[in-house]
């Protein structure tokens, strides 16, 4: 090993690690990266596959197999640089984190050519023209231009160009989801009035529903493009110079009649010249926190609402469960048992889903909140449960048997000498998931609930800060959680009887 690489291995180490604690993929490859690609044989494309037609989305006659008019792209203009593509599936309003992290060499998912986009990653020319689609039930009238939205709970994709829309315009009731049939789901469910979304989506899952409709006419055009990083600049001319061989080929075209996504506005893709935003750097919201600090504890004020209704419903819950499993006669100790069994072995996202998604198709409308209330709460009530057996069950059987012998009910003996020595037992477990519980309610997201978790989500896309926010945010996390932990032990000693 020479002198001179013991004497810059040093800074070379230190400097990559600033690199990556700065939120920044540690790129040693910029103008290579193409010769790396075709080194591997394969293109790695970034897309969310999770209800994405008609972009890309599983074959209902082979669930196995991908298809979609951006499936078909990526298949084609791997093939242009001589490669294979294989898709990375990633949730689609983290693409450009995910990107800027090196986990794919593209993003090509419906991506919109915007200047907040530009000012993150590098850019190709567009490859399809969209708009905007209203979508309303067919029994709702008005509604047909973005201004009558304004009143209104209108449902758009997070991180989307309709979002942006809405956002600007103000005065419209958001509702912001992960994917694209959600929004449809609690459209049909009159859980919102309205959804704005892209005319591809639209035309693949509204325009076939005979329970929707389009409300007045496409409008806000704009173009999708490939994201790169911005250091990829030879990929990104290799791109540019592909998808301009397709498009003179007319198989684009082909590609785009094939899924029914053709009109005239892909016409002017050819004398499209998208303009160039400046690079907007990352800056330390600690000195911007007075701003945007509200919003954050608007979203803390709502992950405590949940927290505590929840947990509230899983102590009760959870005491009349384990009551049954340990006292009550057959069938309702079966019942008590599977209800444990089942809801510990099954996530609590499907849980969520089922009952905000599922409930409305058998009549049973909740709204967000209501549902993630009772979502958390009845998770949370099963592990309760186990927590309330190994109390009960630590309590000595001799105190039992005493307490009858003194003439005592069983239900007395339970109340008065089984029950209070349990519940200094069961303090330190069911504080533990209480403070679990905070953490865990950021789940709700998923059925559109603005807790704190999606408040910092949506700030550090907007500001490309996710570690000040980040540090910001885990600090009210850690605020909210650790009076909990105080209150527990206090009660826990206040408890402890045979220690005095």
């Amino acid at each position: 090993m020479s002198n001179a690489w013991r004497c810059s291995r040093g800074p070379f180490f230190i400097s990559t690690l600033i690199v990556l604690l700065a939120g920044r993929p540690c790129l040693l490859h910029a103008s290579d990266h193409l010769q790396q690609i075709k080194e591997r044989g394969e293109l790695l494309w970034g897309a969310d596959a999770e209800g994405g037609a008609p972009y890309v989305y599983p074959d209902p006659q082979k669930p196995e197999k991908l298809v979609g008019f951006e499936y078909e792209l990526a298949e084609s203009l791997a093939r242009r640089l001589g490669v294979k593509a294989r898709i990375v599936q990633n949730q689609w309003d983290q693409l450009i984190p995910a990107l800027e992290r090196g986990n794919f060499d593209i993003i090509l998912n419906g991506l919109e050519l915007t200047a907040d986009n530009q000012q993150r990653i590098a850019m190709s020319r567009p490859y399809f023209a969209y708009a905007q689609q209203i979508v309303t039930r067919k029994d709702t009238p008005g509604m047909t231009i973005q201004e009558e939205l304004r009143g209104k709970a209108v449902g758009v994709l997070s991180s989307s160009v309709a979002e942006r829309l809405l956002e600007q315009m103000g005065g419209v009731n958001l509702k912001a989801y992960p994917g694209n049939v959600e929004s449809l789901r609690d459209l049909k469910a009159k859980r919102i009035d309205g959804v704005l979304m892209d005319l591809p989506i639209a035309l693949h899952y509204a325009r076939p529903d005979p329970t929707l409709k389009f409300s007045g006419e496409p409008f806000a055009p704009g173009y999708y493009a490939i994201g790169l990083r911005k250091e990829d600049t030879t990929l990104l001319a290799a791109i540019n110079q592909a998808m301009a061989e397709l498009a003179e080929s007319r198989t684009l075209e082909c590609i785009y009649r094939k899924y029914g996504v053709w009109d005239e506005r892909q016409g002017a893709l050819a004398g499209h010249t998208p303009e160039v935003a400046a690079v907007k750097r990352s800056y330390s919201t600690l000195s911007q926190l007075p701003r945007y600090l509200p919003a954050l504890m608007r979203g803390a004020v709502i992950t405590v609402e949940l927290s505590v209704l929840a947990m509230a419903l899983a102590i009760v819950v959870g005491l009349v469960v384990v009551l049954a499993r340990l006292y009550a006669p057959p069938p309702f100790n079966w019942l008590a048992k599977a209800y444990i069994e089942v809801i510990r072995g099954t996530p609590l996202l499907i849980q969520l889903f089922l009952i905000y998604y599922g409930l409305p198709e058998i009549g049973i409308r909740l709204n967000a909140f209501l549902a993630a209330i009772l979502g958390l709460g009845l998770n949370y009530a099963a592990s309760e449960a186990e927590n309330y057996r190994a109390g009960l069950e630590a309590v000595p059987r001799g105190q039992t048997e005493a307490a009858l012998a003194l003439g005592m009910s069983c239900w007395q003996t339970l109340r008065h000498v089984v029950l209070p020595q349990a519940l200094r037992l069961v303090i330190p477990p069911v504080t533990n998931d209480f403070i679990a519980m905070f953490k865990d309610s950021s789940i709700v997201s998923v059925i559109t609930m603005v807790e704190l978790t999606k408040v910092y989500g949506m700030l550090a896309m907007s500001t490309y800060d996710f570690i000040g926010l980040g540090l910001v945010t885990a600090g009210i996390y850690f605020a909210l959680s650790y009076p909990a932990s105080l209150f527990a032990n206090r009660l826990e000693r206040k408890l402890c009887y045979d220690h005095r």
